[in-house]
């Protein structure tokens, strides 16, 4: 006897089941709604938060520039990091000793002390080494040498001070997290590359990289989205061109520190939306091959083979399992 695959198939003694009734989202969904209603209103309706005041800076001259310094200094501090980290992740994985120690060092020194003790330790590096030199080790034999006071005057007093503080702190973070997405990657893959005769760099480049970059990418990203608001420390060098201090600076000049508050947090959670949208593309992309899609759509995918009588041809709620489709030597 055939039976029909669509849910109206005639069925002997057929159960008419009701859905549970489960009222505990639908009034926690109102309480929810109804607080986020009265947040709202408050804000709106409360005169000390000054809006009109806000709308009238929020597009200050001296604020779109400090938006572009804020963004450069992320910018730059994260390429250096970012180079920094792959290559002491690649350091604590080398067969010497020597380079697994500097690298463990240089990681459990950056992550163990504040990065506001950092810059304020790089805002005085011309004072603590006035000169740097370059020639034969222990000798006084010198090939070249300048005077670190000429470093603080590049394009703004403490800009480099600012970049290298916030880059050499991020880099021993971003370090252990490309070293998780390296660990990920099967070691098979790198040993069927070693018969095949490729070296270790083709090997780390070809192979490991690019499938790494699955699980190295979120987590870079939520660094970006920090290091971000942690330029907001850059005063402690003291740089003074960046979103907070430039907010700031105007507050302490109008007597309004609130107003000027919500502008810089308006312009972060903008950058910021940015940021995520752009995360999430880049994980997009570095995700092809490993998502779970959907089969047997009705109308669109054809029957799955082998089904027993009376199962559902169409199975929307199936999915394949993971699969890796690509990224080969």
């Amino acid at each position: 006897m055939s039976q029909r695959d669509d849910d109206s198939s005639d069925m002997p003694e057929r159960i008419e089941a009701l859905p549970v009734r489960r009222p505990g989202p639908l009034v926690a969904g109102v309480i929810v709604a109804l607080l986020a209603a009265m947040l709202i209103k408050g804000m709106i309706t409360n005169d000390r938060l000054d809006w009109p005041t806000v709308w009238r800076y929020l597009f200050n001259e001296n604020v779109l520039a400090s938006i572009g310094w804020t963004l450069i200094l992320t910018v730059v501090s994260m390429v250096i990091a970012i180079i920094l980290a792959v290559t002491l992740a690649v350091m604590r994985k080398s067969i010497n000793p020597v380079l697994r120690g500097v690298s463990w060092f240089y990681i459990w020194f950056f992550r163990g002390t504040p990065v506001y003790t950092q810059l304020i330790f790089w805002g005085l590096f011309a004072v603590l080494v006035p000169q740097i030199s370059f020639g034969v080790p222990f000798t006084d034999i010198t090939w070249w040498s300048f005077s670190t006071d000429s470093l603080s005057n590049v394009i703004e007093q403490g800009f480099m001070a600012a970049v290298v503080g916030l880059a050499l702190n991020e880099a021993a973070y971003l370090a252990e997290i490309v070293r998780a997405g390296l660990e990920a990657v099967d070691p098979g893959q790198a040993e069927a590359a070693k018969a095949l005769g490729m070296r270790r760099s083709l090997i780390m480049r070809r192979i490991i990289l690019p499938q790494a970059m699955r699980i190295i990418v979120p987590p870079t990203g939520n660094e970006t989205i920090g290091m971000l608001k942690t330029t907001s420390l850059v005063m402690a060098v003291p740089f003074s061109l960046e979103l907070q201090f430039a907010t700031n600076a105007i507050a302490n000049r109008i007597y309004k520190p609130i107003p000027l508050l919500i502008v810089a947090c308006i312009w972060y959670l903008l950058i910021t939306t940015v940021l995520m949208v752009g995360q999430a593309y880049l994980e997009r992309h570095f995700g092809k091959g490993f998502d779970q899609r959907p089969i047997g759509v009705r109308g669109k995918k054809t029957p799955l083979p082998g089904k027993t009588v009376g199962e559902h041809k169409d199975d929307t709620g199936k999915t394949n399992q993971a699969t890796f489709v690509g990224l080969n030597a």
